[in-house]
């Protein structure tokens, strides 16, 4: 991700653990079951918890998109069959804006909505 986003002595560098318990969040389970069991669930809860926790000492909103194309691409959610990106840049740059900016108490209702965004059937 440096590469893509300059180098820098703080972009990408982790302030704790948070990032490390974001990711390990998105695959708890209770009871034998995934809390998150979809691919959608997983990889819109990524997104939030990676700009809310500001687990880097730079550039959260950033490594958050990037980390969530990069998931959506891995489990095959980020094009159509068509070819054309499930999420348009603008809307993921707005969605990342609107996580940054809401309520923590949103966050169920900011989930449904990137969850419906990024919906395999849609």
């Amino acid at each position: 991700m440096l590469g893509k986003f300059g180098d820098s002595a703080l972009f990408g560098r982790e302030k704790d653990n948070s990032f490390r318990s974001s990711l390990d969040t998105l695959y708890q389970t209770f009871d034998g079951k995934d809390l998150y069991p979809s691919i959608e669930e997983k990889a819109a809860h990524l997104l939030y918890f990676i700009v809310k926790n500001h687990s880097f000492v730079d550039g959260n909103k950033r490594i958050a998109a990037a980390i969530f194309t990069w998931f959506l691409e891995r489990n095959g959610l980020l094009y159509r069959t068509d070819g054309t990106k499930r999420i348009a840049d603008n809307a993921l740059i707005a969605l990342t804006l609107m996580i940054a900016m809401s309520d923590p108490k949103e966050k169920d209702v900011i989930a449904k909505i990137i969850i419906n965004l990024i919906n395999k059937d849609n």
